[in-house]
């Protein structure tokens, strides 16, 4: 036992960062989520305004999409279909290809 007190006197920086760092990965994984989310959801509105409607209003659909994509794990995974089907499809391309992992994420 005071092997172990004498340890953590000399080493309170070490294990002060240890313990830091256990804290920012047992954190991470809500971390993660939401910038996927970000990531995800602006691509998607982005893509939406260059494609069929220049005057969309993008920062609100994003807002949109990252609060539904936060609290329901159906619309996220619907979302992170939509955005990699639609990937470097033309627009039309996607339109055809992707409405249907799209619906509900944009107009």
């Amino acid at each position: 036992m005071q092997r172990l007190k004498r340890f953590l006197r000399t080493n309170r920086i070490g294990v002060s960062l240890t313990l830091a760092g256990l804290l920012l990965v047992l954190a991470m994984p809500t971390g993660c989520d939401s910038v996927s989310n970000a990531i995800d959801c602006d691509g998607i509105c982005s893509r939406y305004s260059s494609c069929y409607d220049s005057d969309y209003d993008v920062s609100a659909c994003t807002s949109r999409c990252r609060d539904h994509a936060d609290t329901d794990d159906d619309y996220m995974a619907r979302a992170d279909s939509c955005n990699e089907c639609i990937g470097d499809k033309s627009c039309a391309a996607a339109t055809f290809n992707c409405a249907g992992e799209c619906v509900g994420i944009v107009p």
